[in-house]
């Protein structure tokens, strides 16, 4: 775990160089492993989607999913139920919202199971100073401090300071030819302005899987009283 205070916040005003696409769905379940099913549905019919590094694709989530931080005991073999509430949403460049609207109207085979795209909301990037990704992939697969490690350098790359990183549990996204080991992290105590570069930038490789992905998240403590639980 990295810890450090925070100093200040900044005024900040979010850009639209990248947003969310989100959609209103129609679908009843899905795999609850869909990463690369839905990947590929989604490209079939958005295919500039794969040439743009900031473009990706936010894999559908329910209650089940604790939020994110938590998965079910048996992800390979269960269905995701939906509710009407549930929304597909993708994270894309600012000058390709309006051609995300191709997507409105679409039926959409995500392995098997129908998913029709209805209205669509572009959302600009969240300020918030407490962020989380799935999914990021950790390549080097040498245990969660040296994953750690290799995230706050990435971090620092794009010159967010790190004050607070959690690593939650690992998860192997899977395709046709290869399996990818990730790790689900928070971040927290961010300024605006790193908040919403690091969801511009993300972090690691496999956008279009939904990897490096990051979402506002309510908090910290929650993921903290757990752990010591």
């Amino acid at each position: 775990m990295f810890w450090q205070e925070k100093s200040s916040d900044k005024p900040y005003k979010v850009s639209d160089d990248v947003v969310d696409a989100a959609y209103r769905i129609n679908c009843r379940c899905l795999p609850l492993e869909h990463a690369f099913a839905l990947s590929q549905a989604v490209l079939g019919a958005l295919p500039w989607m794969s040439e743009d590094p900031r473009a990706g694709v936010h894999l559908i989530h329910g209650a089940e999913s604790g939020n994110g931080w938590m998965r079910p005991d048996d992800p390979d073999n269960e269905l995701l139920y939906l509710s009407r509430r549930t929304r597909m949403t993708l994270r894309l460049p600012g000058n390709r919202a309006d051609d995300a609207g191709a997507l409105v109207g679409a039926r959409l085979d995500v392995a098997g199971y129908a998913l029709e795209i209805g209205e669509l909301s572009i959302r600009p990037l969240t300020t918030s100073p407490t962020i989380f990704a799935r999914y990021v992939a950790d390549e080097q697969d040498a245990g969660e401090e040296a994953f750690m490690q290799v995230v706050a350098d990435q971090c620092h790359t794009l010159g967010v300071p790190v004050r607070k990183l959690l690593c939650g549990k690992s998860h192997t996204l899977r395709t046709p030819t290869r399996e990818i080991l990730t790790r689900s992290v928070m971040m927290a105590d961010l300024d605006p302005e790193h908040s919403v570069v690091l969801q511009q930038q993300g972090l690691g490789p496999h956008r279009i899987l939904g990897c490096g992905l990051f979402i506002a998240h309510k908090g910290i403590a929650p993921v903290i009283s757990a752990d010591d639980d």
